[in-house]
């Protein structure tokens, strides 16, 4: 059985803990050690039973911790080639390097990396499973690939960028740049681009849906809900959503 819960999603920080069995590990690290033991505790985990941290890509709004973090904790740390070459954060700290496409084991955990279009050096996204089960993450990632849709075809769990509602972008305050960079092929998923690959991977097997990494400037979350929810033709309340501020509480596979 795998449960899993976001300790906080959005510009400001993230990461996602997923456990099966006697393993439990971190999926990227934006919080200091402080900041992240007082999210664990919320969740009554302490970060000394955490057994390594995957970081996604090199942002600091992923990997910001995740040095301090391991550190202190006694954390093995996970990161792909790029992401390592690519992070500061990382220069001091051990790290075993992965390759995108290549699964590899972390106890009870299976985990499947897969590239997303990103503008990072090597930025990767995880499929997790029990051997039973499997649970999709894909946030930070600029479109939809056939690769994608392939890795989340058989999920049923996924955490999904819902970063920006299109129309909110557009009309908001952010300088030209900066929308093009967020709205182009290597941004973030806009609401009606998740729920594209939510129509793609089909919704008969999903248990739990998350909209994750939503923009505190440029969307909402009821915005995010009855996209997703139109995809799947479901209630707007069955999709769950990872806050900035307190995340998630434990999801059940």
């Amino acid at each position: 059985m795998i449960r899993f819960a976001s300790l906080g999603s959005g510009s400001k920080g993230n990461a996602l803990i997923v456990e099966s069995g006697a393993t439990r590990v971190l999926l990227d690290c934006g919080f200091g050690p402080r900041e992240l033991a007082r999210r664990l505790a919320r969740l009554a985990i302490v970060p000394e039973s955490i057994a390594a941290v995957l970081i996604t890509h090199e942002h600091a709004d992923h990997v910001g911790g995740a040095a301090r973090c391991a550190a202190r904790y006694g954390w093995q740390v996970f990161a792909s080639f790029g992401t390592v070459a690519a992070s500061r954060q990382l220069e001091d700290v051990p790290v075993r390097r992965f390759d995108s496409h290549t699964c590899f084991a972390i106890g009870d955990l299976e985990i499947h990396p897969y590239p997303v279009p990103h503008d990072a050096r090597e930025p990767t996204q995880f499929v997790f499973s029990d051997g039973a089960s499997r649970l999709g993450v894909l946030t930070d990632a600029g479109g939809i690939t056939a690769h994608i849709v392939a890795m989340l075809r058989d999920c049923v769990a996924l955490v999904l960028e819902c970063n920006h509602d299109a129309e909110m972008l557009a009309n908001g305050r952010y300088p030209p740049p900066l929308k093009q960079r967020i709205a182009g092929g290597y941004g973030h998923l806009e609401n009606g681009q998740a729920a594209e690959l939510l129509r793609a991977i089909g919704g008969r097997k999903l248990r739990h849906v998350i909209a994750a990494h939503l923009s505190e400037e440029n969307n909402r979350p009821h915005l995010a809900r009855a996209a997703l929810a139109q995809a799947l033709d479901c209630s707007a309340d069955w999709i769950g959503v990872a806050t900035q501020a307190e995340g998630t509480g434990w999801l059940m596979l």
